[in-house]
């Protein structure tokens, strides 16, 4: 009997060996995926998942180093395709960008976990897709709608001092602080109100299992997802208590409006993308202020010429820079533009897929297959950026001027760098996040060093790619003086 069996298992590998070897000559002939490293079926695909699961940073830029700007990792029954070049991406996401904007179907616990792909990020490329981001970018990040929401920004700001003030002994862990903050702002935009910070926390505990669930989805099975199933039905019912008559869409196509689960999986999406990716920046860049004195100083001398003599004579926590001042602070936005390119909150690109089989620098990209944008990779390329190690905004000024040189960050005439995407699944909250970075770095203290502790720019990939060792700083009081 056990022989019997020994010999089907071996029969049946090596048919699926012998198809996958003659599929494999059959297409080559016609079609040439970009380079990459041999995988064997099945197999190899598993130990390419867990190489990149474990070290996913190193292994790629190896594999760069090897194959080029354009690499291919087999892994499961579709090619993933990885991409480093700033043309090549400007190829795909801008001349392209139809072909190039759709998305994968999603495994089932993440089916459970976006309502079955009702977000703004994973919903194929579409009519629906249309709508929700439609619906967000003429609503609520709408210039006007965005502006009303200063008085929320001075709230939230009010609250992060507070913190800061009580959390002060010889050295502050800032990222809980900003994370907090950012969530406490995202809930009052989303909800339209003020809650207590006991309803905040429960949300944000809330929030937290969501996104733990979401990186975990890749681990299916039965029992999981019933569990996942569960879960999900009652933070829904959690969440909606806050929402009222939040989106009054009817999905194309379907003639049904959408239902409460869908409402509160938009909500879990601009709450995650709103609060992790802008305080991971914002940490991001102080770290570099803090890094570099002589930049932190060039940065406040800035701030208190153009805030202007009665404003300089406030203390140095109350609000200082109004949001209409930004114009007006060149050097800021450079600091910002740095430090997303130095530290991209994101260091590949939430997955794309192609509609149809394309063309990409010579090389078939078939149709289905997963397409990965290594946003990290171009803001560091010697043949781009000079020194791109070092962080120097002044890279981003006019040379012999104190203008911002143009730089067209969303992509459209070039890409350079791209933290927030390029093309049309570019982050349509791109200019509230630069909004709300301003806001922060210009009207928070100014920051030193804890004595004996060097800032320590190493990365860890969480949710986003996080500082391994969370930056500590003392407040210290700004120099007023111009």
């Amino acid at each position: 009997m056990e022989s019997w069996f020994i010999i089907v298992v071996v029969t049946l590998c090596i048919a699926v060996l012998l198809k996958f070897l003659f599929n494999n000559t059959n297409s080559s002939s016609r079609k040439k995926l970009p380079p990459g490293p041999y995988s064997f079926p099945v197999i190899g695909g598993l130990l390419w998942a867990v190489k990149i699961f474990i070290n996913v940073e190193s292994i790629l830029r190896d594999l760069k180093a090897k194959y080029g700007s354009l690499f291919t990792i087999n892994i499961g029954s579709r090619p993933n395709i990885y991409v480093s070049s700033h043309s090549l991406a400007y190829q795909a996401l801008i001349q392209q960008g139809a072909v190039f904007s759709d998305r994968r179907k999603a495994l089932p616990t993440h089916a459970i976990l976006s309502s079955n792909q009702r977000s703004i990020s994973s919903a194929p490329y579409g009519p629906i897709w249309r709508l929700l981001r439609r619906n967000l970018t003429s609503e609520m990040l709408n210039p006007s709608r965005i502006k009303s929401y200063s008085k929320a920004r001075l709230w939230v700001l009010g609250i992060l001092i507070q913190h800061l003030r009580h959390a002060q002994v010889d050295s502050v862990k800032l990222i809980d602080h900003f994370q907090y903050a950012m969530f406490c702002l995202l809930v009052l935009m989303c909800f339209g109100d003020k809650l207590e910070e006991s309803q905040i926390k429960d949300i944000e505990n809330i929030q937290r299992k969501y996104i733990v669930n979401y990186r975990n989805s890749l681990n299916y099975d039965e029992t999981r997802r019933r569990n996942k199933e569960q879960n999900t039905e009652q933070s829904d019912e959690f969440v909606v208590a806050y929402v009222d008559t939040l989106l009054n869409l009817e999905l194309p196509e379907e003639n049904r409006k959408l239902n409460v689960g869908e409402i509160v999986t938009l909500c879990r999406e601009l709450l995650s993308a709103g609060t992790d990716t802008t305080s991971t920046a914002l940490q991001w860049i102080m770290a570099n202020l803090v890094k570099n004195p002589s930049i932190q100083e060039k940065l406040y001398r800035e701030i208190a010429n153009v805030v202007g003599e009665k404003q300089r004579k406030l203390s140095t926590d109350e609000v200082m820079v109004k949001e209409d001042d930004f114009q007006k602070m060149p050097y800021l936005k450079a600091v910002l533009l740095e430090g997303l390119g130095r530290h991209p909150p994101s260091h590949v690109l939430f997955p794309h897929t192609v509609t149809e089989e394309v063309e990409l620098n010579g090389y078939i990209v078939p149709k289905n297959a997963t397409i990965n944008f290594m946003v990290a990779d171009m803001g560091l390329d010697p043949n781009v950026w000079d020194d791109p190690m070092e962080f120097r905004p002044e890279r981003f000024l006019v040379e012999g001027s104190d203008k911002v040189a143009d730089f067209d960050i969303t992509g459209s005439k070039e890409i350079k760098m791209m933290p927030f995407g390029a093309g049309r699944r570019m982050c349509p909250a791109y200019a509230l996040a630069m909004l709300h970075l301003e806001y922060f770095v210009a009207n928070l203290f100014q920051w030193d060093p804890v004595e004996g502790d060097d800032v320590d720019l190493s990365e860890k990939l969480e949710f986003t790619t996080v500082m391994k060792n969370p930056l500590r700083a003392r407040i210290c009081a700004r120099v007023n003086s111009v």
